[in-house]
Protein backbone atom coordinates (compact mmCIF):
# COMPACT_ATOMS: atom_id res chain seq x y z
CA UNK A 1 0.00 0.00 0.00
CA UNK A 2 2.82 2.33 0.92
CA UNK A 3 4.63 1.36 -2.29
CA UNK A 4 1.56 2.19 -4.39
CA UNK A 5 0.97 5.62 -2.85
CA UNK A 6 4.62 6.55 -3.10
CA UNK A 7 4.88 5.50 -6.73
CA UNK A 8 1.70 7.35 -7.58
CA UNK A 9 2.98 10.61 -6.02
CA UNK A 10 6.21 10.64 -8.02
CA UNK A 11 6.96 13.46 -10.42
CA UNK A 12 6.77 12.84 -14.14
CA UNK A 13 9.94 12.08 -16.05
CA UNK A 14 10.16 15.57 -17.53
CA UNK A 15 9.38 17.37 -14.26
CA UNK A 16 11.84 15.23 -12.29
CA UNK A 17 14.57 15.76 -14.87
CA UNK A 18 13.94 19.51 -14.73
CA UNK A 19 14.21 19.51 -10.93
CA UNK A 20 17.53 17.64 -11.03
CA UNK A 21 18.87 19.82 -13.84
CA UNK A 22 17.94 23.06 -12.09
CA UNK A 23 19.43 21.83 -8.81
CA UNK A 24 22.76 20.87 -10.38
CA UNK A 25 22.89 23.97 -12.60
CA UNK A 26 22.42 26.42 -9.74
CA UNK A 27 24.74 24.49 -7.41
CA UNK A 28 27.58 24.75 -9.93
CA UNK A 29 26.80 28.26 -11.16
CA UNK A 30 26.97 29.89 -7.70
CA UNK A 31 30.01 27.94 -6.56
CA UNK A 32 33.42 29.57 -6.29
CA UNK A 33 35.00 26.83 -8.35
CA UNK A 34 32.94 27.90 -11.37
CA UNK A 35 34.98 31.11 -11.61
CA UNK A 36 38.18 29.08 -11.83
CA UNK A 37 36.47 26.90 -14.42
CA UNK A 38 35.81 29.98 -16.56
CA UNK A 39 39.40 31.16 -16.13
CA UNK A 40 40.81 27.72 -16.97
CA UNK A 41 41.21 28.20 -20.76
CA UNK A 42 42.87 31.58 -20.15
CA UNK A 43 46.13 30.03 -18.97
CA UNK A 44 46.90 27.94 -22.10
CA UNK A 45 45.96 30.95 -24.25
CA UNK A 46 48.42 33.15 -22.36
CA UNK A 47 51.13 30.50 -22.63
CA UNK A 48 50.46 30.05 -26.35
CA UNK A 49 50.62 33.83 -26.87
CA UNK A 50 53.97 34.06 -25.11
CA UNK A 51 55.26 31.07 -27.07
CA UNK A 52 54.09 32.62 -30.34
CA UNK A 53 55.81 35.90 -29.49
CA UNK A 54 59.06 34.17 -28.64
CA UNK A 55 58.86 32.14 -31.85
CA UNK A 56 58.27 35.29 -33.91
CA UNK A 57 61.28 37.00 -32.34
CA UNK A 58 63.36 33.90 -32.94
CA UNK A 59 62.41 33.82 -36.62
CA UNK A 60 63.32 37.48 -36.95
CA UNK A 61 66.74 37.00 -35.40
CA UNK A 62 67.63 33.98 -37.56
CA UNK A 63 69.45 35.07 -40.71
CA UNK A 64 68.62 33.70 -44.13
CA UNK A 65 70.92 30.86 -45.20
CA UNK A 66 73.56 31.89 -47.71
CA UNK A 67 75.15 30.17 -50.70
CA UNK A 68 78.93 30.38 -50.57
CA UNK A 69 80.81 30.84 -53.87
CA UNK A 70 84.31 29.39 -54.30
CA UNK A 71 85.00 29.57 -58.02
CA UNK A 72 87.23 31.27 -60.52
CA UNK A 73 87.12 35.05 -60.35
CA UNK A 74 85.30 35.41 -63.69
CA UNK A 75 82.73 32.77 -62.74
CA UNK A 76 82.10 34.45 -59.40
CA UNK A 77 81.49 37.78 -61.08
CA UNK A 78 79.14 36.23 -63.63
CA UNK A 79 77.19 34.36 -60.92
CA UNK A 80 76.84 37.49 -58.80
CA UNK A 81 75.59 39.55 -61.74
CA UNK A 82 73.09 36.88 -62.87
CA UNK A 83 71.84 36.42 -59.31
CA UNK A 84 71.24 40.17 -58.87
CA UNK A 85 69.28 40.40 -62.12
CA UNK A 86 67.13 37.34 -61.36
CA UNK A 87 66.40 38.59 -57.85
CA UNK A 88 64.63 41.62 -59.33
CA UNK A 89 62.01 39.29 -60.78
CA UNK A 90 62.03 36.23 -58.47
CA UNK A 91 62.72 38.03 -55.20
CA UNK A 92 63.38 35.84 -52.17
CA UNK A 93 63.26 32.62 -54.20
CA UNK A 94 66.84 33.28 -55.29
CA UNK A 95 69.35 32.39 -52.53
CA UNK A 96 71.65 35.04 -51.12
CA UNK A 97 75.27 34.53 -52.12
CA UNK A 98 78.54 35.32 -50.41
CA UNK A 99 82.03 35.04 -51.93
CA UNK A 100 84.19 32.62 -49.97
CA UNK A 101 87.23 32.56 -52.23
CA UNK A 102 88.20 33.47 -55.78
CA UNK A 103 90.18 30.47 -56.97
CA UNK A 104 93.29 30.67 -59.09
CA UNK A 105 93.62 28.31 -62.10
CA UNK A 106 94.14 24.76 -60.83
CA UNK A 107 93.38 25.67 -57.19
CA UNK A 108 90.95 23.43 -55.22
CA UNK A 109 88.63 24.23 -52.36
CA UNK A 110 87.57 22.02 -49.40
CA UNK A 111 83.84 22.71 -49.12
CA UNK A 112 83.23 20.13 -46.37
CA UNK A 113 85.80 21.71 -44.07
CA UNK A 114 84.28 25.15 -44.54
CA UNK A 115 80.74 23.93 -43.84
CA UNK A 116 81.90 22.16 -40.69
CA UNK A 117 83.60 25.32 -39.44
CA UNK A 118 82.22 28.69 -38.42
CA UNK A 119 81.66 30.65 -41.60
CA UNK A 120 78.63 32.74 -40.75
CA UNK A 121 75.33 31.47 -42.11
CA UNK A 122 76.69 29.56 -45.13
CA UNK A 123 74.36 26.59 -45.74
CA UNK A 124 75.93 25.27 -48.97
CA UNK A 125 79.01 25.90 -51.11
CA UNK A 126 79.12 26.17 -54.90
CA UNK A 127 82.38 25.14 -56.59
CA UNK A 128 83.39 23.90 -60.03
CA UNK A 129 82.64 26.00 -63.10
CA UNK A 130 79.63 27.57 -64.74
CA UNK A 131 79.34 24.61 -67.13
CA UNK A 132 79.76 22.00 -64.36
CA UNK A 133 78.75 23.54 -61.02
CA UNK A 134 79.18 21.42 -57.85
CA UNK A 135 76.82 22.13 -54.95
CA UNK A 136 77.87 20.83 -51.51
CA UNK A 137 75.69 20.83 -48.39
CA UNK A 138 73.04 18.88 -46.54
CA UNK A 139 70.69 16.78 -48.64
CA UNK A 140 67.65 18.90 -47.91
CA UNK A 141 69.44 22.17 -48.63
CA UNK A 142 71.04 21.17 -51.92
CA UNK A 143 67.77 19.65 -53.16
CA UNK A 144 66.03 22.93 -52.34
CA UNK A 145 68.68 25.07 -54.10
CA UNK A 146 69.35 22.78 -57.04
CA UNK A 147 66.90 24.51 -59.38
CA UNK A 148 67.76 28.14 -58.49
CA UNK A 149 71.51 27.46 -58.75
CA UNK A 150 71.07 25.84 -62.17
CA UNK A 151 69.01 28.84 -63.32
CA UNK A 152 71.63 31.31 -62.09
CA UNK A 153 74.44 29.35 -63.75
CA UNK A 154 72.54 29.12 -67.05
CA UNK A 155 71.84 32.84 -66.94
CA UNK A 156 75.50 33.53 -66.20
CA UNK A 157 76.56 31.51 -69.28
CA UNK A 158 73.97 32.77 -71.78
CA UNK A 159 73.32 36.12 -70.21
CA UNK A 160 70.10 37.30 -68.64
CA UNK A 161 67.68 38.76 -71.20
CA UNK A 162 66.58 42.35 -70.90
CA UNK A 163 64.19 43.61 -68.24
CA UNK A 164 61.27 41.29 -67.68
CA UNK A 165 57.97 42.51 -69.13
CA UNK A 166 55.48 43.87 -66.65
CA UNK A 167 52.71 41.38 -66.03
CA UNK A 168 49.21 42.86 -65.83
CA UNK A 169 47.28 41.32 -62.95
CA UNK A 170 43.51 40.72 -62.92
CA UNK A 171 42.31 39.29 -59.61
CA UNK A 172 39.01 37.53 -59.00
CA UNK A 173 37.09 37.22 -55.77
CA UNK A 174 37.45 33.45 -55.76
CA UNK A 175 37.74 30.34 -57.88
CA UNK A 176 36.24 26.89 -57.55
CA UNK A 177 39.55 25.53 -56.30
CA UNK A 178 39.98 28.32 -53.74
CA UNK A 179 36.40 27.87 -52.49
CA UNK A 180 36.90 24.14 -51.99
CA UNK A 181 40.18 24.73 -50.19
CA UNK A 182 38.58 27.37 -47.99
CA UNK A 183 35.64 25.12 -47.15
CA UNK A 184 38.04 22.32 -46.25
CA UNK A 185 39.90 24.66 -43.91
CA UNK A 186 36.61 25.74 -42.32
CA UNK A 187 35.51 22.10 -41.93
CA UNK A 188 38.78 21.16 -40.26
CA UNK A 189 38.62 24.15 -37.92
CA UNK A 190 35.01 23.40 -36.96
CA UNK A 191 35.82 19.76 -36.24
CA UNK A 192 38.82 20.66 -34.10
CA UNK A 193 36.93 23.29 -32.12
CA UNK A 194 34.01 20.92 -31.55
CA UNK A 195 36.35 18.18 -30.35
CA UNK A 196 38.30 20.45 -27.98
CA UNK A 197 35.17 21.92 -26.41
CA UNK A 198 33.60 18.49 -25.94
CA UNK A 199 36.70 16.98 -24.35
CA UNK A 200 37.22 20.05 -22.14
CA UNK A 201 33.67 20.19 -20.81
CA UNK A 202 32.36 16.62 -20.75
CA UNK A 203 34.57 15.56 -17.84
CA UNK A 204 32.38 17.53 -15.42
CA UNK A 205 29.63 14.93 -15.79
CA UNK A 206 31.84 12.13 -14.54
CA UNK A 207 33.22 13.94 -11.50
CA UNK A 208 29.79 15.23 -10.48
CA UNK A 209 28.21 11.76 -10.44
CA UNK A 210 31.05 10.17 -8.47
CA UNK A 211 30.90 12.95 -5.87
CA UNK A 212 27.18 12.42 -5.31
CA UNK A 213 27.65 8.66 -5.12
CA UNK A 214 30.07 9.21 -2.26
CA UNK A 215 27.67 11.31 -0.16
CA UNK A 216 24.60 9.14 -1.00
CA UNK A 217 22.73 12.00 -2.70
CA UNK A 218 22.42 10.03 -5.93
CA UNK A 219 20.86 7.10 -4.08
CA UNK A 220 18.28 9.38 -2.54
CA UNK A 221 17.41 10.82 -5.93
CA UNK A 222 17.29 7.37 -7.52
CA UNK A 223 14.83 6.17 -4.91
CA UNK A 224 12.60 9.24 -5.14
CA UNK A 225 12.38 9.79 -8.91
CA UNK A 226 12.95 7.71 -12.06
CA UNK A 227 16.61 7.01 -12.64
CA UNK A 228 16.25 8.11 -16.27
CA UNK A 229 15.21 11.54 -14.97
CA UNK A 230 18.33 11.71 -12.79
CA UNK A 231 20.59 10.96 -15.72
CA UNK A 232 18.81 13.31 -18.13
CA UNK A 233 18.74 16.05 -15.52
CA UNK A 234 22.45 15.80 -14.83
CA UNK A 235 23.33 15.66 -18.51
CA UNK A 236 21.33 18.76 -19.40
CA UNK A 237 22.52 20.62 -16.30
CA UNK A 238 26.13 20.07 -17.32
CA UNK A 239 25.25 21.00 -20.90
CA UNK A 240 23.71 24.27 -19.69
CA UNK A 241 26.84 25.01 -17.62
CA UNK A 242 28.94 24.30 -20.71
CA UNK A 243 26.87 26.77 -22.74
CA UNK A 244 27.43 29.41 -20.05
CA UNK A 245 31.18 28.81 -20.29
CA UNK A 246 31.13 28.90 -24.09
CA UNK A 247 29.09 32.13 -24.02
CA UNK A 248 31.64 33.78 -21.72
CA UNK A 249 34.63 32.55 -23.74
CA UNK A 250 32.96 33.37 -27.05
CA UNK A 251 32.13 36.90 -25.90
CA UNK A 252 35.73 37.44 -24.80
CA UNK A 253 37.09 36.17 -28.11
CA UNK A 254 34.54 38.25 -30.04
CA UNK A 255 35.51 41.43 -28.21
CA UNK A 256 39.17 40.69 -28.83
CA UNK A 257 38.60 40.13 -32.55
CA UNK A 258 36.43 43.23 -32.76
CA UNK A 259 39.11 45.30 -31.07
CA UNK A 260 41.81 43.91 -33.33
CA UNK A 261 39.80 44.74 -36.46
CA UNK A 262 39.33 41.11 -37.59
CA UNK A 263 36.52 40.45 -40.04
CA UNK A 264 34.67 37.13 -40.25
CA UNK A 265 33.80 37.92 -43.86
CA UNK A 266 37.47 37.38 -44.71
CA UNK A 267 37.29 33.80 -43.44
CA UNK A 268 36.44 30.98 -45.88
CA UNK A 269 32.64 30.77 -45.96
CA UNK A 270 31.03 27.33 -45.36
CA UNK A 271 28.71 25.83 -47.94
CA UNK A 272 25.59 26.37 -45.78
CA UNK A 273 26.53 29.96 -44.89
CA UNK A 274 27.75 31.37 -41.60
CA UNK A 275 24.36 31.74 -39.80
CA UNK A 276 23.40 28.12 -40.46
CA UNK A 277 26.96 26.96 -39.69
CA UNK A 278 26.96 28.64 -36.29
CA UNK A 279 23.51 27.24 -35.46
CA UNK A 280 24.55 23.74 -36.51
CA UNK A 281 27.75 24.11 -34.52
CA UNK A 282 25.75 24.78 -31.35
CA UNK A 283 23.40 21.84 -31.97
CA UNK A 284 26.16 19.40 -32.91
CA UNK A 285 28.16 20.40 -29.84
CA UNK A 286 25.11 19.62 -27.71
CA UNK A 287 24.76 16.22 -29.37
CA UNK A 288 28.47 15.40 -29.07
CA UNK A 289 28.36 16.46 -25.42
CA UNK A 290 25.26 14.41 -24.63
CA UNK A 291 26.65 11.33 -26.39
CA UNK A 292 29.95 11.50 -24.57
CA UNK A 293 28.24 12.51 -21.34
CA UNK A 294 26.02 9.44 -21.47
CA UNK A 295 29.14 7.29 -21.62
CA UNK A 296 30.69 9.19 -18.72
CA UNK A 297 27.52 8.74 -16.69
CA UNK A 298 27.62 5.00 -17.31
CA UNK A 299 31.28 4.96 -16.26
CA UNK A 300 30.39 6.96 -13.17
CA UNK A 301 27.90 4.27 -12.19
CA UNK A 302 30.78 1.77 -12.22
CA UNK A 303 33.25 3.91 -10.25
CA UNK A 304 33.23 4.53 -6.52
CA UNK A 305 36.44 6.58 -6.10
CA UNK A 306 38.27 9.28 -8.03
CA UNK A 307 41.03 6.81 -8.81
CA UNK A 308 38.55 4.48 -10.46
CA UNK A 309 37.16 7.43 -12.42
CA UNK A 310 40.60 8.19 -13.83
CA UNK A 311 41.12 4.55 -14.75
CA UNK A 312 37.75 4.17 -16.45
CA UNK A 313 37.83 7.53 -18.22
CA UNK A 314 41.05 6.72 -20.06
CA UNK A 315 39.40 4.26 -22.51
CA UNK A 316 36.65 6.80 -23.19
CA UNK A 317 39.22 9.51 -23.90
CA UNK A 318 41.16 7.25 -26.24
CA UNK A 319 37.92 6.33 -27.97
CA UNK A 320 37.21 10.02 -28.54
CA UNK A 321 40.61 10.50 -30.14
CA UNK A 322 39.95 7.57 -32.47
CA UNK A 323 36.52 8.99 -33.29
CA UNK A 324 38.03 12.39 -34.06
CA UNK A 325 40.64 10.89 -36.37
CA UNK A 326 37.93 8.85 -38.08
CA UNK A 327 35.86 11.97 -38.71
CA UNK A 328 38.93 13.86 -39.95
CA UNK A 329 39.76 11.05 -42.38
CA UNK A 330 36.14 10.89 -43.57
CA UNK A 331 36.19 14.64 -44.20
CA UNK A 332 38.93 14.10 -46.79
CA UNK A 333 36.88 11.35 -48.53
CA UNK A 334 33.44 12.88 -49.29
CA UNK A 335 30.89 10.31 -50.40
CA UNK A 336 33.11 7.36 -49.50
CA UNK A 337 32.26 4.40 -47.28
CA UNK A 338 34.43 5.94 -44.55
CA UNK A 339 32.33 9.11 -44.51
CA UNK A 340 29.06 7.16 -44.46
CA UNK A 341 30.31 5.07 -41.54
CA UNK A 342 31.45 8.21 -39.68
CA UNK A 343 27.99 9.74 -40.17
CA UNK A 344 26.12 6.64 -38.99
CA UNK A 345 28.41 5.84 -36.04
CA UNK A 346 26.85 7.91 -33.20
CA UNK A 347 30.02 9.23 -31.56
CA UNK A 348 31.63 10.44 -34.79
CA UNK A 349 28.39 11.64 -36.36
CA UNK A 350 28.47 15.23 -34.95
CA UNK A 351 32.05 15.74 -36.14
CA UNK A 352 31.39 14.28 -39.58
CA UNK A 353 28.22 16.31 -40.05
CA UNK A 354 29.73 19.65 -38.99
CA UNK A 355 32.43 19.07 -41.61
CA UNK A 356 29.75 18.17 -44.15
CA UNK A 357 27.97 21.45 -43.37
CA UNK A 358 31.11 23.34 -44.31
CA UNK A 359 31.57 21.45 -47.57
CA UNK A 360 28.07 20.65 -48.86
CA UNK A 361 24.92 22.81 -48.98
CA UNK A 362 21.50 21.64 -47.84
CA UNK A 363 19.95 21.32 -44.37
CA UNK A 364 17.74 18.24 -44.84
CA UNK A 365 20.61 15.84 -44.21
CA UNK A 366 21.33 17.56 -40.90
CA UNK A 367 17.75 17.10 -39.69
CA UNK A 368 18.06 13.35 -40.31
CA UNK A 369 21.44 13.21 -38.58
CA UNK A 370 20.15 15.11 -35.54
CA UNK A 371 17.15 12.78 -35.25
CA UNK A 372 19.47 9.76 -35.33
CA UNK A 373 21.82 11.27 -32.75
CA UNK A 374 18.91 12.15 -30.44
CA UNK A 375 17.69 8.55 -30.60
CA UNK A 376 21.17 7.30 -29.71
CA UNK A 377 21.34 9.68 -26.73
CA UNK A 378 17.99 8.38 -25.46
CA UNK A 379 19.05 4.74 -25.80
CA UNK A 380 22.43 5.23 -24.12
CA UNK A 381 21.03 7.27 -21.22
CA UNK A 382 18.41 4.62 -20.52
CA UNK A 383 21.03 1.88 -20.72
CA UNK A 384 23.30 3.79 -18.35
CA UNK A 385 20.50 4.42 -15.88
CA UNK A 386 19.55 0.74 -15.85
CA UNK A 387 23.16 -0.21 -15.25
CA UNK A 388 23.36 2.25 -12.38
CA UNK A 389 20.14 1.00 -10.83
CA UNK A 390 21.34 -2.61 -10.95
CA UNK A 391 24.63 -1.73 -9.30
CA UNK A 392 23.49 0.79 -6.69
CA UNK A 393 19.80 0.14 -5.97
CA UNK A 394 20.13 -3.65 -5.84
CA UNK A 395 17.21 -6.05 -5.67
CA UNK A 396 16.51 -8.46 -2.84
CA UNK A 397 15.30 -7.92 0.78
CA UNK A 398 18.22 -5.62 1.64
CA UNK A 399 17.73 -3.67 -1.55
CA UNK A 400 13.99 -3.25 -0.88
CA UNK A 401 14.65 -1.86 2.61
CA UNK A 402 17.34 0.38 1.16
CA UNK A 403 15.03 1.75 -1.54
CA UNK A 404 12.22 2.39 0.98
CA UNK A 405 14.59 4.27 3.27
CA UNK A 406 15.99 6.47 0.50
CA UNK A 407 12.55 6.94 -1.06
CA UNK A 408 11.17 8.49 2.13
CA UNK A 409 14.12 10.88 2.35
CA UNK A 410 14.22 11.62 -1.36
CA UNK A 411 10.52 12.34 -1.68
CA UNK A 412 10.78 15.16 0.84
CA UNK A 413 13.91 16.67 -0.74
CA UNK A 414 12.60 16.52 -4.30
CA UNK A 415 9.32 18.13 -3.21
CA UNK A 416 11.26 21.03 -1.68
CA UNK A 417 13.29 21.46 -4.91
CA UNK A 418 10.21 21.35 -7.15
CA UNK A 419 8.56 24.13 -5.12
Amino acid sequence: MVEHSTRGSRLSLFAAAYVVAWRDFMAILISRSFLFFLLGPLFPIVVASFAGGVGAQLRETVERPQLGLAMASADVAAMQKARAQLAETLGGRVPDTVVLQRLAPGETYDSGKVLAGDRGNVAAVLTGSLERPVLTGTKEQIEDWRGPVALIAASAIKGVPGPAPEVVLHSTASTTASERTGQLVTAQGAQTLLFLLTMLLAGMVLSNLVEEKGNKVIEILAAAIPMDAVFFGKLFAMLAISFVGIAVWGSAVGLFLLGSGANMAAMPAPAVGWPAMLALGVVYFAMAYLLLGSIFLALGSLATTVREVQTLSMPATMMQLVVFFLASFAMMQPGSAAEIFAIVFPFSSPYAMIARAAQQPGLGQHLLALAWQSLCVLVMVRAGSQLFRRRVMKSGPAGVRKRRFFRRRGKAQVSELSH
